[in-house]
Protein backbone atom coordinates (compact mmCIF):
# COMPACT_ATOMS: atom_id res chain seq x y z
CA UNK A 1 0.00 0.00 0.00
CA UNK A 2 1.11 3.59 -1.26
CA UNK A 3 1.38 6.39 1.25
CA UNK A 4 -1.16 8.22 -0.87
CA UNK A 5 -3.80 4.72 -0.11
CA UNK A 6 -2.63 5.27 3.39
CA UNK A 7 -4.23 9.00 3.69
CA UNK A 8 -7.07 8.36 1.10
CA UNK A 9 -8.29 4.60 1.14
CA UNK A 10 -10.39 3.94 -1.88
CA UNK A 11 -13.67 1.73 -1.66
CA UNK A 12 -13.33 -1.61 -2.04
CA UNK A 13 -14.68 -2.30 -6.19
CA UNK A 14 -17.90 -3.78 -6.05
CA UNK A 15 -19.02 -5.68 -9.31
CA UNK A 16 -22.36 -5.59 -9.92
CA UNK A 17 -24.58 -7.03 -12.83
CA UNK A 18 -27.55 -5.39 -13.33
CA UNK A 19 -29.63 -8.12 -14.61
CA UNK A 20 -28.97 -9.62 -11.05
CA UNK A 21 -30.97 -7.50 -8.16
CA UNK A 22 -29.28 -9.68 -5.39
CA UNK A 23 -25.77 -8.11 -6.41
CA UNK A 24 -27.19 -4.27 -6.51
CA UNK A 25 -26.22 -2.32 -3.29
CA UNK A 26 -29.08 -1.28 -1.39
CA UNK A 27 -29.50 2.26 0.22
CA UNK A 28 -26.06 3.74 -1.84
CA UNK A 29 -27.51 6.68 -3.98
CA UNK A 30 -29.38 9.82 -1.79
CA UNK A 31 -32.95 10.05 -3.74
CA UNK A 32 -33.25 12.96 -6.24
CA UNK A 33 -35.57 15.72 -6.49
CA UNK A 34 -37.22 16.16 -9.60
CA UNK A 35 -35.93 19.88 -11.00
CA UNK A 36 -39.16 22.34 -11.40
CA UNK A 37 -39.91 23.00 -14.46
CA UNK A 38 -39.59 26.62 -15.72
CA UNK A 39 -42.33 28.97 -17.34
CA UNK A 40 -41.98 31.99 -19.89
CA UNK A 41 -44.81 35.26 -19.30
CA UNK A 42 -46.71 36.32 -21.72
CA UNK A 43 -50.00 38.38 -22.59
CA UNK A 44 -52.77 37.20 -24.40
CA UNK A 45 -54.85 38.92 -26.33
CA UNK A 46 -57.25 39.70 -23.32
CA UNK A 47 -54.19 41.07 -22.16
CA UNK A 48 -53.92 38.35 -19.38
CA UNK A 49 -50.80 37.07 -18.24
CA UNK A 50 -50.40 33.38 -18.85
CA UNK A 51 -47.96 30.66 -18.25
CA UNK A 52 -46.09 28.26 -21.18
CA UNK A 53 -44.33 25.14 -20.92
CA UNK A 54 -41.85 24.05 -23.72
CA UNK A 55 -41.26 20.55 -22.80
CA UNK A 56 -39.56 17.91 -25.28
CA UNK A 57 -39.47 14.36 -25.15
CA UNK A 58 -35.93 13.04 -26.18
CA UNK A 59 -33.59 10.54 -25.60
CA UNK A 60 -30.94 10.85 -22.65
CA UNK A 61 -28.51 9.43 -20.56
CA UNK A 62 -28.88 8.16 -16.97
CA UNK A 63 -27.52 6.42 -14.25
CA UNK A 64 -29.93 4.85 -11.88
CA UNK A 65 -27.15 3.57 -9.45
CA UNK A 66 -24.26 4.72 -8.08
CA UNK A 67 -22.57 0.96 -9.64
CA UNK A 68 -24.62 1.00 -12.91
CA UNK A 69 -23.20 2.26 -16.36
CA UNK A 70 -25.09 4.96 -17.99
CA UNK A 71 -28.27 3.53 -19.38
CA UNK A 72 -30.62 4.96 -22.04
CA UNK A 73 -33.69 6.49 -21.76
CA UNK A 74 -36.58 8.67 -22.51
CA UNK A 75 -37.49 11.98 -21.14
CA UNK A 76 -39.20 14.81 -20.36
CA UNK A 77 -36.82 17.38 -21.08
CA UNK A 78 -34.31 14.61 -20.90
CA UNK A 79 -34.87 13.71 -17.49
CA UNK A 80 -36.12 11.21 -15.48
CA UNK A 81 -38.75 11.58 -13.68
CA UNK A 82 -39.48 14.09 -16.22
CA UNK A 83 -39.49 17.96 -14.60
CA UNK A 84 -42.42 18.70 -12.27
CA UNK A 85 -45.12 21.38 -13.21
CA UNK A 86 -46.56 23.46 -9.92
CA UNK A 87 -49.08 25.90 -11.25
CA UNK A 88 -51.65 27.73 -8.60
CA UNK A 89 -55.24 27.03 -8.90
CA UNK A 90 -57.28 28.62 -11.87
CA UNK A 91 -53.75 29.49 -13.52
CA UNK A 92 -54.30 29.48 -17.61
CA UNK A 93 -51.43 26.92 -18.58
CA UNK A 94 -50.14 26.26 -22.04
CA UNK A 95 -47.50 23.65 -22.68
CA UNK A 96 -46.10 22.54 -26.17
CA UNK A 97 -44.94 19.17 -25.55
CA UNK A 98 -42.42 18.21 -28.60
CA UNK A 99 -41.58 15.01 -29.94
CA UNK A 100 -37.58 14.85 -30.62
CA UNK A 101 -37.26 11.58 -30.07
CA UNK A 102 -35.47 8.75 -32.00
CA UNK A 103 -37.49 7.16 -35.39
CA UNK A 104 -36.55 3.78 -33.64
CA UNK A 105 -38.31 2.81 -30.11
CA UNK A 106 -36.01 1.45 -27.08
CA UNK A 107 -38.52 -1.39 -26.62
CA UNK A 108 -39.72 -3.99 -28.47
CA UNK A 109 -43.10 -2.63 -29.87
CA UNK A 110 -45.94 -5.37 -30.32
CA UNK A 111 -47.21 -4.68 -33.93
CA UNK A 112 -50.57 -6.87 -33.33
CA UNK A 113 -51.98 -4.36 -31.05
CA UNK A 114 -54.67 -1.19 -31.87
CA UNK A 115 -52.91 1.64 -33.11
CA UNK A 116 -49.66 -0.03 -33.84
CA UNK A 117 -49.82 -1.81 -36.99
CA UNK A 118 -49.97 0.55 -39.42
CA UNK A 119 -48.12 3.68 -37.89
CA UNK A 120 -44.88 4.94 -36.54
CA UNK A 121 -43.14 2.94 -33.75
CA UNK A 122 -42.51 6.19 -32.07
CA UNK A 123 -45.55 7.90 -31.29
CA UNK A 124 -46.38 10.37 -28.21
CA UNK A 125 -48.99 12.57 -26.87
CA UNK A 126 -49.47 13.23 -22.93
CA UNK A 127 -51.96 12.87 -20.92
CA UNK A 128 -52.05 14.94 -17.60
CA UNK A 129 -53.93 12.61 -14.95
CA UNK A 130 -56.37 13.92 -13.44
CA UNK A 131 -57.05 16.69 -14.80
CA UNK A 132 -60.48 18.81 -15.06
CA UNK A 133 -59.80 19.59 -19.01
CA UNK A 134 -60.98 20.33 -22.63
CA UNK A 135 -61.09 17.13 -24.75
CA UNK A 136 -58.86 18.86 -26.90
CA UNK A 137 -55.82 18.93 -24.40
CA UNK A 138 -56.36 15.55 -22.50
CA UNK A 139 -54.27 13.03 -24.09
CA UNK A 140 -56.54 11.20 -25.94
CA UNK A 141 -54.60 8.01 -27.07
CA UNK A 142 -55.28 8.72 -30.68
CA UNK A 143 -54.13 12.19 -30.44
CA UNK A 144 -50.55 11.10 -31.07
CA UNK A 145 -48.28 12.55 -33.05
CA UNK A 146 -44.40 11.68 -34.63
CA UNK A 147 -41.39 13.91 -34.45
CA UNK A 148 -41.90 17.22 -35.56
CA UNK A 149 -45.29 16.25 -36.54
CA UNK A 150 -44.66 14.73 -39.76
CA UNK A 151 -47.51 11.90 -38.93
CA UNK A 152 -50.40 12.36 -36.51
CA UNK A 153 -53.73 10.22 -34.79
CA UNK A 154 -56.65 10.43 -35.68
CA UNK A 155 -57.96 12.81 -32.88
CA UNK A 156 -54.80 15.18 -32.85
CA UNK A 157 -56.10 19.17 -33.34
CA UNK A 158 -53.58 20.71 -31.42
CA UNK A 159 -49.63 21.40 -30.55
CA UNK A 160 -49.98 23.06 -27.77
CA UNK A 161 -52.15 21.66 -24.96
CA UNK A 162 -54.24 24.35 -22.64
CA UNK A 163 -54.98 23.66 -18.69
CA UNK A 164 -57.35 25.83 -16.82
CA UNK A 165 -56.43 23.89 -13.38
CA UNK A 166 -59.96 24.69 -12.13
CA UNK A 167 -59.85 22.28 -9.30
CA UNK A 168 -58.45 21.83 -6.31
CA UNK A 169 -55.00 21.61 -5.09
CA UNK A 170 -54.05 17.96 -5.74
CA UNK A 171 -50.78 15.73 -7.11
CA UNK A 172 -51.37 15.21 -10.85
CA UNK A 173 -48.83 13.47 -12.95
CA UNK A 174 -48.10 13.19 -16.85
CA UNK A 175 -47.40 10.40 -19.29
CA UNK A 176 -47.72 8.96 -21.69
CA UNK A 177 -50.62 7.97 -23.30
CA UNK A 178 -50.49 6.62 -27.57
CA UNK A 179 -52.30 4.04 -28.36
CA UNK A 180 -50.87 0.99 -28.01
CA UNK A 181 -47.17 2.05 -26.91
CA UNK A 182 -48.56 3.96 -23.80
CA UNK A 183 -46.41 0.65 -21.40
CA UNK A 184 -43.22 1.21 -23.34
CA UNK A 185 -43.44 5.12 -23.26
CA UNK A 186 -43.52 5.31 -19.55
CA UNK A 187 -41.53 2.31 -18.49
CA UNK A 188 -38.57 4.32 -20.96
CA UNK A 189 -39.24 7.28 -18.41
CA UNK A 190 -41.95 9.35 -19.94
CA UNK A 191 -43.83 10.40 -16.86
CA UNK A 192 -43.48 13.62 -14.46
CA UNK A 193 -45.53 15.19 -11.23
CA UNK A 194 -47.80 18.13 -12.21
CA UNK A 195 -48.73 19.87 -8.77
CA UNK A 196 -52.08 22.40 -8.59
CA UNK A 197 -51.63 24.67 -5.24
CA UNK A 198 -54.24 26.98 -4.06
CA UNK A 199 -54.44 29.08 -1.04
CA UNK A 200 -56.32 26.82 1.38
CA UNK A 201 -53.30 24.65 1.90
CA UNK A 202 -51.21 27.64 2.48
CA UNK A 203 -53.11 28.87 5.13
CA UNK A 204 -52.60 25.39 6.81
CA UNK A 205 -49.33 25.48 7.50
CA UNK A 206 -48.23 21.99 6.03
CA UNK A 207 -44.67 21.45 5.73
CA UNK A 208 -43.33 23.28 2.33
CA UNK A 209 -40.20 23.81 0.25
CA UNK A 210 -37.58 21.44 1.18
CA UNK A 211 -39.96 19.38 3.57
CA UNK A 212 -42.48 18.55 1.03
CA UNK A 213 -40.88 15.78 -1.73
CA UNK A 214 -42.56 13.90 -4.45
CA UNK A 215 -41.66 9.94 -4.57
CA UNK A 216 -42.04 8.08 -8.11
CA UNK A 217 -42.27 4.42 -7.60
CA UNK A 218 -41.47 2.06 -10.46
CA UNK A 219 -40.10 -1.58 -10.58
CA UNK A 220 -37.98 -1.99 -13.65
CA UNK A 221 -35.36 -4.87 -15.11
CA UNK A 222 -32.02 -4.77 -16.49
CA UNK A 223 -29.52 -5.91 -19.06
CA UNK A 224 -26.31 -7.20 -17.64
CA UNK A 225 -25.25 -3.95 -19.93
CA UNK A 226 -27.39 -1.72 -17.93
CA UNK A 227 -29.79 -1.51 -20.49
CA UNK A 228 -33.48 -1.16 -19.95
CA UNK A 229 -35.46 -4.92 -19.90
CA UNK A 230 -38.59 -5.49 -21.46
CA UNK A 231 -39.83 -8.77 -22.75
CA UNK A 232 -40.39 -9.44 -25.99
CA UNK A 233 -42.72 -12.30 -26.10
CA UNK A 234 -45.45 -13.40 -23.86
CA UNK A 235 -45.52 -17.75 -23.03
CA UNK A 236 -47.63 -19.62 -23.54
CA UNK A 237 -48.50 -20.20 -26.54
CA UNK A 238 -45.30 -20.61 -28.41
CA UNK A 239 -46.35 -19.47 -31.48
CA UNK A 240 -47.51 -15.87 -30.37
CA UNK A 241 -45.85 -13.69 -32.61
CA UNK A 242 -42.80 -11.86 -31.96
CA UNK A 243 -42.61 -8.86 -29.95
CA UNK A 244 -45.93 -10.29 -28.15
CA UNK A 245 -46.97 -8.21 -25.29
CA UNK A 246 -47.29 -9.64 -22.03
CA UNK A 247 -50.11 -9.66 -19.74
CA UNK A 248 -48.07 -8.99 -16.62
CA UNK A 249 -44.55 -8.21 -16.54
CA UNK A 250 -42.81 -7.24 -13.25
CA UNK A 251 -39.75 -5.53 -12.80
CA UNK A 252 -37.01 -6.91 -10.27
CA UNK A 253 -35.57 -4.01 -9.01
CA UNK A 254 -37.57 -0.49 -7.25
CA UNK A 255 -36.51 2.53 -8.51
CA UNK A 256 -37.51 5.78 -6.54
CA UNK A 257 -37.75 9.35 -8.43
CA UNK A 258 -35.06 7.48 -11.07
CA UNK A 259 -33.03 5.95 -8.32
CA UNK A 260 -32.73 1.99 -7.41
CA UNK A 261 -33.31 1.59 -3.73
CA UNK A 262 -32.12 5.27 -2.71
CA UNK A 263 -32.22 6.63 0.87
CA UNK A 264 -33.22 10.20 1.98
CA UNK A 265 -31.41 12.04 4.96
CA UNK A 266 -34.46 14.31 7.22
CA UNK A 267 -34.59 16.39 9.56
CA UNK A 268 -35.73 15.11 13.21
CA UNK A 269 -39.34 17.10 12.14
CA UNK A 270 -43.05 16.66 9.79
CA UNK A 271 -42.32 16.14 6.11
CA UNK A 272 -44.94 15.92 3.28
CA UNK A 273 -44.83 13.09 0.76
CA UNK A 274 -46.97 13.08 -2.40
CA UNK A 275 -46.19 9.27 -3.33
CA UNK A 276 -47.01 8.05 -7.08
CA UNK A 277 -47.60 4.44 -8.20
CA UNK A 278 -46.69 5.03 -11.55
CA UNK A 279 -45.54 1.34 -12.26
CA UNK A 280 -46.70 -0.52 -15.23
CA UNK A 281 -48.53 -3.48 -13.28
CA UNK A 282 -46.89 -3.46 -9.87
CA UNK A 283 -49.15 -2.50 -6.70
CA UNK A 284 -47.35 -1.90 -3.14
CA UNK A 285 -48.26 -2.06 0.20
CA UNK A 286 -46.34 0.16 2.45
CA UNK A 287 -45.52 0.83 5.76
CA UNK A 288 -42.91 1.71 7.71
CA UNK A 289 -39.99 -0.86 8.92
CA UNK A 290 -40.41 0.62 12.43
CA UNK A 291 -44.15 0.52 12.89
CA UNK A 292 -44.46 4.38 12.42
CA UNK A 293 -47.28 6.28 11.56
CA UNK A 294 -48.39 7.98 8.12
CA UNK A 295 -50.60 11.08 8.34
CA UNK A 296 -52.57 11.18 5.82
CA UNK A 297 -53.64 14.46 4.38
CA UNK A 298 -55.14 13.53 1.19
CA UNK A 299 -55.98 11.08 -2.08
CA UNK A 300 -55.11 11.80 -5.55
CA UNK A 301 -57.25 14.88 -6.31
CA UNK A 302 -57.43 16.69 -3.06
CA UNK A 303 -57.45 16.87 0.73
CA UNK A 304 -59.51 14.50 3.12
CA UNK A 305 -61.97 16.54 5.26
CA UNK A 306 -59.67 15.38 8.41
CA UNK A 307 -56.61 13.69 8.48
CA UNK A 308 -56.20 10.11 8.99
CA UNK A 309 -53.42 8.22 10.81
CA UNK A 310 -52.93 4.80 9.15
CA UNK A 311 -49.88 2.37 9.57
CA UNK A 312 -49.76 0.92 5.72
CA UNK A 313 -51.78 1.61 2.53
CA UNK A 314 -52.09 0.37 -0.96
CA UNK A 315 -51.18 2.10 -3.95
CA UNK A 316 -52.18 0.36 -7.03
CA UNK A 317 -50.55 1.67 -10.77
CA UNK A 318 -51.33 5.59 -10.56
CA UNK A 319 -52.78 6.09 -7.58
CA UNK A 320 -51.27 8.83 -5.04
CA UNK A 321 -51.31 9.33 -1.77
CA UNK A 322 -50.46 12.74 0.30
CA UNK A 323 -49.03 12.42 3.68
CA UNK A 324 -47.27 13.74 6.50
CA UNK A 325 -44.53 11.49 8.40
CA UNK A 326 -43.20 12.96 11.50
CA UNK A 327 -39.49 12.11 11.90
CA UNK A 328 -39.28 14.19 15.66
CA UNK A 329 -39.54 10.74 17.45
CA UNK A 330 -36.88 8.97 15.37
CA UNK A 331 -33.95 11.00 16.00
CA UNK A 332 -30.81 9.24 14.78
CA UNK A 333 -33.07 6.01 13.52
CA UNK A 334 -32.66 4.37 9.96
CA UNK A 335 -36.84 3.37 9.17
CA UNK A 336 -37.19 1.59 5.49
CA UNK A 337 -40.51 2.14 3.58
CA UNK A 338 -40.98 -1.57 3.33
CA UNK A 339 -43.46 -3.56 0.78
CA UNK A 340 -45.79 -6.08 1.55
CA UNK A 341 -47.55 -6.58 -1.29
CA UNK A 342 -48.06 -10.15 -2.69
CA UNK A 343 -47.19 -9.57 -6.12
CA UNK A 344 -44.85 -11.95 -7.63
CA UNK A 345 -41.49 -11.18 -5.36
CA UNK A 346 -37.80 -10.53 -6.59
CA UNK A 347 -35.15 -10.34 -3.82
CA UNK A 348 -35.21 -6.70 -2.78
CA UNK A 349 -38.99 -5.95 -4.10
CA UNK A 350 -40.30 -5.81 -0.23
CA UNK A 351 -38.02 -2.63 0.42
CA UNK A 352 -38.32 0.81 -1.40
CA UNK A 353 -36.15 3.13 0.23
CA UNK A 354 -34.48 4.09 3.89
CA UNK A 355 -35.15 7.43 5.79
CA UNK A 356 -32.14 8.12 8.01
CA UNK A 357 -33.09 10.95 10.52
CA UNK A 358 -30.61 12.99 11.85
CA UNK A 359 -30.30 14.43 15.46
CA UNK A 360 -30.26 18.28 14.73
CA UNK A 361 -32.93 20.73 13.06
CA UNK A 362 -31.63 23.53 10.73
CA UNK A 363 -34.77 25.80 11.54
CA UNK A 364 -37.66 24.93 14.28
CA UNK A 365 -40.59 22.70 12.70
CA UNK A 366 -43.28 25.15 12.63
CA UNK A 367 -45.73 23.28 10.07
CA UNK A 368 -48.88 21.69 11.67
CA UNK A 369 -51.57 18.57 10.68
CA UNK A 370 -53.92 20.36 11.12
CA UNK A 371 -57.49 18.61 12.64
CA UNK A 372 -59.97 19.87 9.85
CA UNK A 373 -58.25 20.07 6.35
CA UNK A 374 -60.83 20.69 3.46
CA UNK A 375 -64.53 20.98 4.23
CA UNK A 376 -65.62 17.70 2.32
CA UNK A 377 -68.79 18.05 0.77
CA UNK A 378 -69.97 14.54 -1.27
CA UNK A 379 -71.64 13.86 -3.22
CA UNK A 380 -75.37 12.64 -3.01
CA UNK A 381 -75.87 8.96 -4.44
CA UNK A 382 -79.64 9.86 -4.11
CA UNK A 383 -79.22 12.54 -7.47
CA UNK A 384 -77.81 10.05 -9.41
CA UNK A 385 -79.81 10.41 -13.31
CA UNK A 386 -78.05 6.72 -14.25
CA UNK A 387 -76.52 3.96 -12.95
CA UNK A 388 -74.52 1.65 -15.00
CA UNK A 389 -73.09 -1.61 -14.27
CA UNK A 390 -69.82 -2.60 -16.34
CA UNK A 391 -67.95 -5.96 -16.50
CA UNK A 392 -64.35 -6.58 -16.37
CA UNK A 393 -63.56 -9.68 -17.91
CA UNK A 394 -61.54 -11.76 -20.48
CA UNK A 395 -61.33 -13.72 -23.33
CA UNK A 396 -58.59 -14.98 -25.78
CA UNK A 397 -57.88 -12.87 -29.45
CA UNK A 398 -56.96 -15.14 -32.33
CA UNK A 399 -53.36 -15.70 -31.32
CA UNK A 400 -55.05 -17.19 -28.03
CA UNK A 401 -53.44 -15.17 -25.96
CA UNK A 402 -55.20 -13.74 -23.06
CA UNK A 403 -57.69 -10.44 -23.49
CA UNK A 404 -58.79 -8.40 -20.97
CA UNK A 405 -61.49 -6.70 -21.31
CA UNK A 406 -64.15 -3.75 -20.22
CA UNK A 407 -67.91 -4.81 -20.47
CA UNK A 408 -67.16 -7.74 -22.94
CA UNK A 409 -66.05 -5.06 -25.63
CA UNK A 410 -62.48 -3.81 -27.46
CA UNK A 411 -61.28 -0.45 -28.11
CA UNK A 412 -62.46 0.43 -31.36
CA UNK A 413 -66.60 -0.64 -31.11
CA UNK A 414 -68.64 2.41 -30.88
CA UNK A 415 -68.28 3.93 -27.33
CA UNK A 416 -71.43 2.96 -24.71
CA UNK A 417 -70.58 4.94 -21.62
CA UNK A 418 -72.10 8.33 -22.91
CA UNK A 419 -73.37 10.65 -19.68
CA UNK A 420 -74.61 14.23 -20.35
CA UNK A 421 -72.94 16.77 -19.62
CA UNK A 422 -73.98 17.98 -15.92
CA UNK A 423 -75.35 14.97 -14.99
CA UNK A 424 -74.54 12.57 -11.40
CA UNK A 425 -74.04 9.22 -12.61
CA UNK A 426 -73.06 5.28 -10.26
CA UNK A 427 -71.33 2.81 -12.14
CA UNK A 428 -70.77 -0.96 -10.49
CA UNK A 429 -67.20 -2.29 -11.81
CA UNK A 430 -68.13 -6.18 -11.44
CA UNK A 431 -64.58 -7.53 -11.41
CA UNK A 432 -64.91 -11.16 -13.48
CA UNK A 433 -60.82 -11.94 -12.48
CA UNK A 434 -58.81 -12.95 -9.60
CA UNK A 435 -56.52 -10.41 -9.10
CA UNK A 436 -57.67 -6.54 -8.91
CA UNK A 437 -57.51 -3.90 -11.72
CA UNK A 438 -56.82 -0.29 -10.96
CA UNK A 439 -59.68 1.45 -13.31
CA UNK A 440 -58.91 5.02 -13.88
CA UNK A 441 -61.47 7.56 -15.15
CA UNK A 442 -60.46 10.59 -17.81
CA UNK A 443 -62.00 14.15 -17.10
CA UNK A 444 -64.08 13.52 -14.27
CA UNK A 445 -63.13 12.68 -10.62
CA UNK A 446 -65.20 10.75 -8.38
CA UNK A 447 -66.10 8.79 -5.02
CA UNK A 448 -65.74 5.44 -4.01
CA UNK A 449 -68.98 4.30 -2.38
CA UNK A 450 -68.25 0.65 -1.20
CA UNK A 451 -67.90 -2.52 -2.60
CA UNK A 452 -69.59 -5.80 -1.88
CA UNK A 453 -68.85 -9.53 -2.99
CA UNK A 454 -71.40 -10.67 -5.64
CA UNK A 455 -73.59 -13.65 -6.62
CA UNK A 456 -75.88 -14.48 -9.07
CA UNK A 457 -78.42 -13.02 -7.28
CA UNK A 458 -77.00 -9.56 -7.45
CA UNK A 459 -77.94 -9.16 -10.57
CA UNK A 460 -81.56 -9.03 -12.26
CA UNK A 461 -82.59 -10.29 -15.17
CA UNK A 462 -80.79 -7.85 -17.66
CA UNK A 463 -77.53 -8.02 -16.04
CA UNK A 464 -77.70 -4.93 -13.87
CA UNK A 465 -76.41 -4.82 -10.30
CA UNK A 466 -79.28 -4.34 -7.64
CA UNK A 467 -77.51 -1.73 -6.00
CA UNK A 468 -78.34 -1.43 -1.91
CA UNK A 469 -75.56 1.10 -0.60
CA UNK A 470 -76.18 -0.10 2.66
CA UNK A 471 -75.11 -3.37 1.78
CA UNK A 472 -71.85 -2.03 0.55
CA UNK A 473 -68.42 -2.70 2.82
CA UNK A 474 -67.18 0.85 3.03
CA UNK A 475 -64.01 2.52 1.31
CA UNK A 476 -60.57 1.96 3.30
CA UNK A 477 -59.55 4.43 5.55
CA UNK A 478 -56.99 6.15 2.83
CA UNK A 479 -59.11 6.02 -0.03
CA UNK A 480 -62.18 8.62 1.71
CA UNK A 481 -61.22 11.47 -1.06
CA UNK A 482 -61.37 12.53 -4.41
CA UNK A 483 -60.06 10.02 -6.32
CA UNK A 484 -59.87 9.17 -10.14
CA UNK A 485 -58.24 5.54 -10.11
CA UNK A 486 -60.03 2.80 -8.20
CA UNK A 487 -58.94 -0.65 -7.00
CA UNK A 488 -61.39 -3.16 -7.97
CA UNK A 489 -61.09 -6.48 -6.03
CA UNK A 490 -61.53 -9.69 -7.58
CA UNK A 491 -65.06 -11.30 -6.91
CA UNK A 492 -66.30 -8.45 -6.02
CA UNK A 493 -68.53 -4.94 -7.20
CA UNK A 494 -66.97 -1.61 -6.60
CA UNK A 495 -69.30 1.25 -6.86
CA UNK A 496 -68.18 4.76 -7.74
CA UNK A 497 -70.27 7.57 -7.78
CA UNK A 498 -69.06 10.76 -10.18
CA UNK A 499 -70.91 14.25 -11.49
CA UNK A 500 -69.74 15.08 -15.10
CA UNK A 501 -69.73 19.30 -15.29
CA UNK A 502 -67.91 21.62 -17.21
CA UNK A 503 -66.65 19.95 -20.23
CA UNK A 504 -68.09 17.21 -22.95
CA UNK A 505 -66.57 15.82 -26.17
CA UNK A 506 -64.12 12.71 -26.27
CA UNK A 507 -62.37 11.14 -23.48
CA UNK A 508 -61.84 7.38 -22.21
CA UNK A 509 -61.40 5.00 -19.27
CA UNK A 510 -59.85 2.12 -19.13
CA UNK A 511 -57.22 -0.76 -16.72
CA UNK A 512 -54.14 1.30 -15.50
CA UNK A 513 -52.70 -1.71 -15.60
CA UNK A 514 -50.55 -0.41 -18.70
CA UNK A 515 -50.05 -3.71 -20.20
CA UNK A 516 -54.13 -4.49 -20.52
CA UNK A 517 -54.89 -0.77 -21.84
CA UNK A 518 -52.41 -1.36 -24.39
CA UNK A 519 -54.47 -4.51 -25.42
CA UNK A 520 -58.24 -3.23 -25.57
CA UNK A 521 -58.51 -3.12 -21.72
CA UNK A 522 -60.08 0.74 -22.66
CA UNK A 523 -63.13 1.98 -23.63
CA UNK A 524 -64.20 5.37 -25.16
CA UNK A 525 -66.11 7.92 -22.69
CA UNK A 526 -67.83 10.17 -24.60
CA UNK A 527 -69.39 13.35 -22.46
CA UNK A 528 -72.48 14.67 -24.53
CA UNK A 529 -74.01 18.69 -24.04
Amino acid sequence: MNEYSKCYPQEPEIKVNPSDPTTIPKFVDSLPIPATARPFFYRNSSEKMELFYYIVMMEAKHRFHKYFPLTTIWGYNGTYPGPTIEVAKDSHVKVKWENNLPPRHLLPVDHTLHGTMDTPDVRTVVHLHGANVEAHSDGHPEAWFSRDYRFVGQNFTREVYEYTNHQAGGTLWYHDHALGITRLNVYAGLAGFYLIRDFLEKRLNLPEDSYEIPIMIQDKSFNEDGSLFYPDNATPPVDNPVPSTPSFFFGNTIVVNGKIWPYLEVEPRKYRFRILNASNIRAYDLRLSNGGVFHQIGTELGLLHHPVDISSFILEPAERIDLVIDFSEYKGQEITLLNDSPAPPSPGTELIMKFKVGNELKYPDTSTIPEELMPFHKIDPALAAKERTLHLDETTDHYGRVLHLLNNKMWNEPATETPALDTIEIWHLVNHFDFPHPIHLHLVHFEILGRKVFTEEDFDEYGNYKFNLESLTPPLDFEKGPKDVVRTEPGQVTSIVMHFKEHCGDYVWHCHILEHEDNDMMRPLRVEA
